[in-house]
């Protein structure tokens, strides 16, 4: 049997989550069009009659700006050492610029082999995919270059192919049935911050964060924070519109992950500067 690890780089936004979600051939990990919807290392398993592939799918690489996003670039990291191959991808949709340089400078010297992924091809041109495909070549000396469409699925099973082969012979590490390390009370917490960030926009969507305070046979309860009133109101909505609605879209997954239904209690509450409270960031598990 082979198996081993993989970490998943590159920069916000180029649908890292998506492309562990298609690998692993199920949802692991929140996906929004927000950038930093990924905050903590979100392990993905991938298994086979003969393989498992585990997939850190971590924060997108960037300049800290408070002590969260410290946390999350002190998270990539921790992660891409001690692995068997790193995926950095790329967005077939954006220029190659210079945050791709400064990802590929740093995964490029370390000694895992690199597969760059360049992802969202669908619905381009066969032309710019190649042109794209160019440009990502001359990042750095990598093992292979895979176009794919994380959502649609293509180029998906030849890029798993192409990582397992990459795995050594070893052990299973975690059950065959589990598809993420992540403990039940952290899957509902991001499954009700993805619904959140899917309802927001502008600032709000950086400013929320879920904690779960009870989970039982039948209920639920999560708290989500933000920052200021103004973006308290904005999240309960006029009459309660937009935190039911929350509710109503993350009750069906959780109770995917619990394995019975649930009813779900949604609390707003502002917690001010709590992106800058390393106390509160230590609670949150971030």
């Amino acid at each position: 049997m082979r198996s081993g690890f993989a970490a998943v780089v590159g920069r916000p936004n180029v649908g890292k989550s998506t492309l562990v979600n298609a690998l692993c051939g199920g949802k692991v990990a929140i996906v929004s069009d927000k950038p930093q919807t990924t905050r903590r290392r979100i392990v993905g398993i991938a298994n086979g009659d003969d393989y498992q592939l585990v997939l850190s799918d971590l924060p997108g690489f960037q300049r800290p700006r408070d002590a969260l996003t410290e946390r999350m670039q002190r998270t990539v990291d921790q992660s891409i050492d001690d692995v068997e191959a790193i995926l950095f991808v790329l967005s077939a949709r954006e220029r190659i610029g210079a945050g791709d340089r400064f990802i590929a400078e740093r995964v490029f010297a370390l000694d895992a082999p690199v597969v760059i992924v360049l992802n969202k091809v669908d619905r381009l041109k066969p032309g710019h995919i190649a042109e794209q495909m160019a440009r990502a070549a001359k990042l750095g000396d990598f093992h292979a270059l895979h176009p794919v469409s994380a959502v649609t699925g293509d180029g998906v099973d030849a890029l798993r192919d192409e990582l397992v082969d990459l795995l050594p012979e070893g052990p299973a590490y975690y059950p065959r049935e589990q598809r993420t390390d992540l403990e039940p009370e952290l899957q509902i917490a991001e499954l009700v911050r993805e619904k959140s960030l899917q309802l927001t926009r502008e600032e709000v969507p950086h400013a929320i964060s879920v904690e779960v305070d009870e989970v039982t046979d039948k209920v639920v309860r999560a708290t989500i924070f933000v920052e200021t009133e103004s973006q308290k109101q904005i999240v309960i909505g006029k009459g309660g519109s937009v935190v039911k609605q929350i509710g109503t879209r993350a009750r069906p997954e959780i109770e995917l992950v619990l394995g019975h239904p649930v009813f779900l209690e949604l609390k707003v509450k502002s917690r001010p500067r709590w992106r800058r409270d390393e106390a509160m960031l230590e609670r949150l598990g971030l």
